[in-house]
Protein backbone atom coordinates (compact mmCIF):
# COMPACT_ATOMS: atom_id res chain seq x y z
CA UNK A 1 0.00 0.00 0.00
CA UNK A 2 1.40 3.35 -1.11
CA UNK A 3 2.24 5.86 1.49
CA UNK A 4 -0.06 8.90 1.41
CA UNK A 5 1.37 12.03 -0.23
CA UNK A 6 2.55 14.63 2.21
CA UNK A 7 0.56 17.83 1.91
CA UNK A 8 2.62 20.89 1.00
CA UNK A 9 1.91 24.29 2.42
CA UNK A 10 3.05 27.00 -0.04
CA UNK A 11 5.27 29.72 1.21
CA UNK A 12 3.49 33.00 1.65
CA UNK A 13 6.01 34.63 -0.72
CA UNK A 14 5.48 32.24 -3.63
CA UNK A 15 2.30 33.78 -5.06
CA UNK A 16 3.92 37.24 -5.18
CA UNK A 17 7.12 35.86 -6.67
CA UNK A 18 5.21 33.95 -9.32
CA UNK A 19 3.26 37.06 -10.24
CA UNK A 20 6.49 39.04 -10.55
CA UNK A 21 8.08 36.35 -12.75
CA UNK A 22 5.01 36.15 -14.95
CA UNK A 23 4.95 39.97 -15.18
CA UNK A 24 8.63 40.17 -16.14
CA UNK A 25 8.55 37.33 -18.63
CA UNK A 26 5.07 37.75 -19.90
CA UNK A 27 3.94 39.26 -23.23
CA UNK A 28 5.03 42.82 -22.25
CA UNK A 29 8.43 41.85 -20.92
CA UNK A 30 10.40 43.85 -23.55
CA UNK A 31 8.69 47.12 -22.70
CA UNK A 32 9.01 46.37 -18.99
CA UNK A 33 12.73 45.77 -19.24
CA UNK A 34 13.17 48.97 -21.27
CA UNK A 35 11.38 50.96 -18.59
CA UNK A 36 13.53 49.43 -15.88
CA UNK A 37 16.69 50.09 -17.89
CA UNK A 38 15.75 53.74 -18.45
CA UNK A 39 14.97 54.15 -14.76
CA UNK A 40 18.36 52.72 -13.82
CA UNK A 41 20.17 54.96 -16.30
CA UNK A 42 18.30 58.06 -15.15
CA UNK A 43 19.06 57.23 -11.55
CA UNK A 44 22.71 56.82 -12.36
CA UNK A 45 22.79 60.04 -14.38
CA UNK A 46 21.14 62.01 -11.56
CA UNK A 47 23.61 60.66 -9.04
CA UNK A 48 26.56 61.50 -11.29
CA UNK A 49 25.18 64.97 -12.13
CA UNK A 50 24.74 65.84 -8.46
CA UNK A 51 28.47 65.20 -7.98
CA UNK A 52 29.75 67.21 -10.95
CA UNK A 53 26.99 69.84 -11.28
CA UNK A 54 28.80 72.68 -9.51
CA UNK A 55 32.00 72.02 -11.44
CA UNK A 56 30.25 71.96 -14.84
CA UNK A 57 28.11 75.05 -14.24
CA UNK A 58 31.16 77.02 -13.11
CA UNK A 59 32.99 76.28 -16.35
CA UNK A 60 33.42 78.90 -19.07
CA UNK A 61 30.69 77.29 -21.20
CA UNK A 62 28.04 78.22 -18.62
CA UNK A 63 29.39 81.23 -16.73
CA UNK A 64 28.30 84.69 -17.91
CA UNK A 65 30.68 87.63 -17.56
CA UNK A 66 30.50 91.13 -19.13
CA UNK A 67 32.50 89.74 -22.05
CA UNK A 68 29.70 87.24 -22.77
CA UNK A 69 27.09 90.01 -23.17
CA UNK A 70 26.27 90.95 -26.76
CA UNK A 71 24.37 94.25 -26.82
CA UNK A 72 22.94 96.43 -29.56
CA UNK A 73 25.89 98.38 -31.06
CA UNK A 74 26.52 101.62 -29.22
CA UNK A 75 25.85 104.91 -31.04
CA UNK A 76 28.72 107.32 -31.55
CA UNK A 77 27.77 109.55 -28.61
CA UNK A 78 28.12 106.80 -25.98
CA UNK A 79 31.66 106.01 -24.84
CA UNK A 80 30.84 104.06 -21.67
CA UNK A 81 31.44 100.33 -21.23
CA UNK A 82 27.76 99.65 -20.56
CA UNK A 83 28.00 95.86 -19.93
CA UNK A 84 30.77 96.35 -17.35
CA UNK A 85 28.85 99.18 -15.67
CA UNK A 86 25.66 97.11 -15.55
CA UNK A 87 27.50 94.25 -13.85
CA UNK A 88 29.14 96.58 -11.37
CA UNK A 89 26.23 98.87 -10.53
CA UNK A 90 23.52 96.20 -10.43
CA UNK A 91 25.48 93.80 -8.19
CA UNK A 92 25.80 91.27 -10.99
CA UNK A 93 29.48 90.78 -10.28
CA UNK A 94 28.88 87.36 -8.69
CA UNK A 95 28.92 84.15 -10.75
CA UNK A 96 26.06 84.04 -13.25
CA UNK A 97 25.09 80.92 -15.15
CA UNK A 98 22.96 80.51 -18.24
CA UNK A 99 21.28 77.69 -16.30
CA UNK A 100 19.77 80.20 -13.85
CA UNK A 101 16.02 80.35 -14.45
CA UNK A 102 15.79 84.08 -13.69
CA UNK A 103 18.95 85.12 -15.54
CA UNK A 104 17.23 86.92 -18.42
CA UNK A 105 14.93 88.79 -16.03
CA UNK A 106 17.82 89.91 -13.82
CA UNK A 107 19.86 91.11 -16.77
CA UNK A 108 16.88 92.93 -18.31
CA UNK A 109 16.20 94.78 -15.05
CA UNK A 110 19.87 95.68 -14.68
CA UNK A 111 20.11 97.16 -18.17
CA UNK A 112 16.79 99.02 -17.77
CA UNK A 113 18.28 100.90 -14.82
CA UNK A 114 21.28 102.18 -16.80
CA UNK A 115 20.97 105.92 -17.59
CA UNK A 116 21.90 105.46 -21.25
CA UNK A 117 19.26 102.77 -21.85
CA UNK A 118 15.82 103.97 -22.93
CA UNK A 119 14.24 100.52 -23.37
CA UNK A 120 15.13 96.83 -23.16
CA UNK A 121 13.41 94.94 -25.97
CA UNK A 122 14.64 91.36 -25.51
CA UNK A 123 17.16 89.26 -23.58
CA UNK A 124 18.07 85.80 -24.84
CA UNK A 125 20.70 83.29 -23.68
CA UNK A 126 22.65 80.68 -25.62
CA UNK A 127 25.16 77.90 -25.00
CA UNK A 128 28.12 78.18 -24.77
CA UNK A 129 27.66 81.09 -22.40
CA UNK A 130 26.32 84.10 -24.29
CA UNK A 131 23.53 86.55 -23.54
CA UNK A 132 22.15 88.81 -26.27
CA UNK A 133 20.45 92.07 -25.23
CA UNK A 134 18.46 94.24 -27.64
CA UNK A 135 18.34 97.87 -26.48
CA UNK A 136 17.18 101.35 -27.40
CA UNK A 137 19.58 104.09 -26.27
CA UNK A 138 18.92 107.65 -25.18
CA UNK A 139 20.24 110.43 -27.42
CA UNK A 140 21.44 113.79 -26.06
CA UNK A 141 19.82 116.83 -27.70
CA UNK A 142 20.96 119.80 -25.60
CA UNK A 143 22.96 120.98 -22.61
CA UNK A 144 21.13 122.64 -19.73
CA UNK A 145 23.16 125.51 -18.31
CA UNK A 146 22.82 125.54 -14.53
CA UNK A 147 25.06 127.29 -12.00
CA UNK A 148 28.11 127.19 -14.23
CA UNK A 149 27.58 123.58 -15.27
CA UNK A 150 26.33 122.09 -18.50
CA UNK A 151 24.11 119.06 -17.97
CA UNK A 152 23.04 116.88 -20.93
CA UNK A 153 19.43 115.82 -21.44
CA UNK A 154 17.61 113.77 -24.05
CA UNK A 155 14.49 114.72 -26.01
CA UNK A 156 12.25 113.88 -23.03
CA UNK A 157 14.25 115.92 -20.55
CA UNK A 158 15.98 112.89 -19.00
CA UNK A 159 19.31 113.74 -17.35
CA UNK A 160 22.25 111.89 -18.93
CA UNK A 161 25.71 111.19 -17.44
CA UNK A 162 27.60 114.53 -17.61
CA UNK A 163 31.01 112.88 -17.28
CA UNK A 164 30.59 111.03 -20.58
CA UNK A 165 31.07 114.21 -22.65
CA UNK A 166 34.32 115.93 -23.60
CA UNK A 167 34.46 119.76 -23.91
CA UNK A 168 34.47 119.42 -27.70
CA UNK A 169 31.35 117.23 -27.63
CA UNK A 170 29.58 119.62 -25.25
CA UNK A 171 30.16 122.51 -27.66
CA UNK A 172 28.23 120.71 -30.42
CA UNK A 173 24.89 120.87 -28.62
CA UNK A 174 22.38 123.67 -28.22
CA UNK A 175 22.29 125.19 -24.74
CA UNK A 176 19.13 125.68 -22.74
CA UNK A 177 19.75 128.68 -20.51
CA UNK A 178 17.85 130.59 -17.81
CA UNK A 179 16.99 127.39 -15.96
CA UNK A 180 16.80 127.78 -12.18
CA UNK A 181 15.66 124.34 -11.03
CA UNK A 182 17.89 121.42 -10.17
CA UNK A 183 17.09 117.90 -11.42
CA UNK A 184 14.51 116.16 -9.24
CA UNK A 185 16.21 112.79 -9.66
CA UNK A 186 19.54 111.27 -10.61
CA UNK A 187 21.00 110.45 -14.03
CA UNK A 188 18.57 108.39 -16.06
CA UNK A 189 15.54 110.22 -14.60
CA UNK A 190 13.47 113.12 -15.91
CA UNK A 191 14.56 116.60 -14.86
CA UNK A 192 11.07 117.29 -13.56
CA UNK A 193 10.74 120.89 -14.84
CA UNK A 194 8.27 121.60 -17.67
CA UNK A 195 10.53 124.37 -18.98
CA UNK A 196 13.41 121.89 -19.36
CA UNK A 197 11.21 119.18 -20.86
CA UNK A 198 9.76 121.61 -23.41
CA UNK A 199 13.18 123.10 -24.19
CA UNK A 200 14.57 119.62 -24.82
CA UNK A 201 11.72 118.94 -27.24
CA UNK A 202 12.51 122.17 -29.12
CA UNK A 203 16.20 121.20 -29.28
CA UNK A 204 15.29 117.76 -30.63
CA UNK A 205 13.20 119.36 -33.39
CA UNK A 206 16.13 121.61 -34.37
CA UNK A 207 18.83 118.95 -34.08
CA UNK A 208 19.37 118.50 -37.83
CA UNK A 209 19.39 122.24 -38.71
CA UNK A 210 21.10 123.92 -35.77
CA UNK A 211 24.44 124.20 -37.63
CA UNK A 212 22.81 125.32 -40.84
CA UNK A 213 20.90 128.07 -38.99
CA UNK A 214 23.89 128.95 -36.76
CA UNK A 215 21.84 128.44 -33.58
CA UNK A 216 23.46 128.65 -30.15
CA UNK A 217 20.93 128.93 -27.31
CA UNK A 218 17.33 128.23 -26.39
CA UNK A 219 15.72 130.53 -23.82
CA UNK A 220 12.46 129.64 -22.04
CA UNK A 221 10.13 132.61 -21.61
CA UNK A 222 7.57 133.29 -18.92
CA UNK A 223 4.86 130.59 -18.79
CA UNK A 224 1.53 131.27 -20.48
CA UNK A 225 -1.77 130.30 -18.94
CA UNK A 226 -3.49 127.66 -21.12
CA UNK A 227 -6.62 126.49 -19.38
CA UNK A 228 -5.56 124.90 -16.12
CA UNK A 229 -1.93 124.42 -17.20
CA UNK A 230 1.00 126.71 -17.80
CA UNK A 231 2.84 126.47 -21.10
CA UNK A 232 6.20 128.02 -21.90
CA UNK A 233 7.25 129.71 -25.10
CA UNK A 234 10.84 129.65 -26.29
CA UNK A 235 13.25 131.99 -28.04
CA UNK A 236 16.13 130.83 -30.21
CA UNK A 237 19.41 132.75 -30.14
CA UNK A 238 21.96 132.53 -32.95
CA UNK A 239 25.70 132.71 -32.53
CA UNK A 240 25.51 136.20 -33.99
CA UNK A 241 23.04 137.30 -31.32
CA UNK A 242 19.81 137.34 -33.33
CA UNK A 243 16.69 136.33 -31.44
CA UNK A 244 13.95 134.23 -33.02
CA UNK A 245 10.63 133.80 -31.28
CA UNK A 246 9.85 130.09 -31.67
CA UNK A 247 6.63 129.74 -29.69
CA UNK A 248 5.47 126.70 -27.75
CA UNK A 249 7.24 123.37 -27.52
CA UNK A 250 6.29 120.58 -29.95
CA UNK A 251 3.06 118.93 -28.91
CA UNK A 252 1.72 122.00 -27.09
CA UNK A 253 1.18 124.52 -29.91
CA UNK A 254 -1.72 126.95 -29.81
CA UNK A 255 -4.56 126.86 -32.39
CA UNK A 256 -3.24 128.22 -35.68
CA UNK A 257 0.40 127.99 -34.59
CA UNK A 258 2.65 126.42 -37.26
CA UNK A 259 3.98 122.93 -36.66
CA UNK A 260 7.69 122.48 -35.84
CA UNK A 261 8.25 121.23 -39.39
CA UNK A 262 6.62 124.36 -40.82
CA UNK A 263 8.63 126.62 -38.51
CA UNK A 264 11.89 125.02 -39.58
CA UNK A 265 10.95 125.36 -43.25
CA UNK A 266 10.26 129.09 -42.70
CA UNK A 267 13.60 129.61 -40.96
CA UNK A 268 15.52 127.78 -43.67
CA UNK A 269 13.77 129.75 -46.38
CA UNK A 270 14.50 133.05 -44.61
CA UNK A 271 18.17 132.11 -44.12
CA UNK A 272 18.48 131.06 -47.76
CA UNK A 273 16.92 134.30 -48.98
CA UNK A 274 18.87 136.65 -46.69
CA UNK A 275 22.03 134.59 -46.24
CA UNK A 276 21.63 134.44 -42.45
CA UNK A 277 19.20 134.83 -39.59
CA UNK A 278 21.44 137.48 -38.02
CA UNK A 279 20.48 140.39 -40.26
CA UNK A 280 22.73 143.22 -41.34
CA UNK A 281 24.47 145.20 -38.65
CA UNK A 282 22.91 144.88 -35.19
CA UNK A 283 21.39 141.50 -34.29
CA UNK A 284 17.73 141.45 -35.25
CA UNK A 285 14.62 139.96 -33.70
CA UNK A 286 12.36 137.63 -35.70
CA UNK A 287 9.13 135.77 -35.04
CA UNK A 288 8.89 132.49 -36.93
CA UNK A 289 5.13 132.40 -36.33
CA UNK A 290 4.70 135.66 -38.30
CA UNK A 291 6.95 134.66 -41.18
CA UNK A 292 5.28 133.87 -44.47
CA UNK A 293 6.52 131.76 -47.33
CA UNK A 294 7.74 134.92 -49.03
CA UNK A 295 9.61 136.43 -46.04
Amino acid sequence: MAAPKRKRFPSSSEPGLRKLIRFLWGPGRTATLMVLLIAVLLGGWCAAWSRVRDYVLSSDDYTVTPEQLEITPLPKWIHSDIPAEVFRNASLDGPLSIMDDDLTKRIAEAFASHPWVAKVHRVTKRHPACVQVELDYRRPVCMVQLAGRLLPVDARGVLLPPGDFSPVEISRYLRLIDVHTTPMGTVGECWGDARVIGGAAVAAALEDVQEELNLSHIVPCDPLRAGFAEECTYTLVTRGGAKVSWGRAPGTRAPGEPTPKEKIARLKEYAAKHGTLDGRGAPQELDVNLMSASS
